[in-house]
């Protein structure tokens, strides 16, 4: 079976923006970008990498995991604390058709192709759950950050890899994740991924207390 549809990103992004009577410019300078790589990240005709998606939704304020969402609902995220379980039964309950699982099939699931070699395939929803459920893949020469830098944003992060070999710098500390190896840290802390083998790296990830 072909993999989901991938949801239009980009027309997400501007709608968001224009809810919030944000122009490119200002959106731009806030993430610290040009306003033509914006405008392209918006029309489709560029991908954003990991950490320019982050920081454009942190700006906006919308959580990285409503991209995913093919429905025409808004992105926009209210504000507030974390969803308790209850509250996420409850949300089950109302609109199930947002549910991802319990079984989300391989080669059905929706996927987002991020610049810098870097492929995002949703596992599963949980309405009303603060966490994104991932897994991700980074191909040879791929990075979280396609300048180099690092980056940060909200959240807390937990990743497993399956195979190959990523390269996190986290902070001022370097770390070589091989297969079976985990990661845990605060996503607040200055860190990058990139894959300097010749084979995919893939993994399973967690970013729990996402943007909101």
């Amino acid at each position: 079976m072909s993999p989901a549809v991938v949801p239009p990103v980009g027309a997400r992004i501007r709608q968001a923006r224009l809810e919030r009577g944000r122009s490119l410019r200002a959106l731009a300078r806030e993430v610290g970008v040009s306003a033509s790589l914006v405008s392209q990240i918006e029309t489709g005709k560029s991908q954003p990498s990991v950490s320019t998606l982050y920081a454009i939704t942190t700006a906006l304020g919308i959580s990285v995991e409503s991209l995913f969402d093919a429905r025409a609902s808004s992105p926009v995220v209210g504000a507030g604390t974390p969803a308790s379980l209850p509250h996420a039964l409850a949300a089950f309950a109302a609109d199930p058709g947002r549910r991802i699982g319990p079984l989300a099939v391989a080669g059905e699931r929706e996927t987002l192709e991020l610049d810098s070699g870097v492929r995002w395939e949703r596992l599963g929803r949980v309405p009303g759950a603060d966490v994104d459920f991932l897994l991700v893949t980074y191909r040879p020469g791929g990075s979280s950050a396609g300048s180099g830098g690092l980056m940060r944003h909200g959240g807390t992060e937990y990743g497993y890899l399956t195979s190959g070999e990523l390269i996190l710098t986290l902070g001022f500390d370097e770390y070589t994740v091989r297969p079976g190896d985990a990661v845990c840290f605060e996503s607040t802390t200055p860190h990058r991924y990139r894959n300097d083998g010749e084979v995919p790296a893939v993994g399973v990830w967690f970013v729990s207390g996402d943007v909101q």
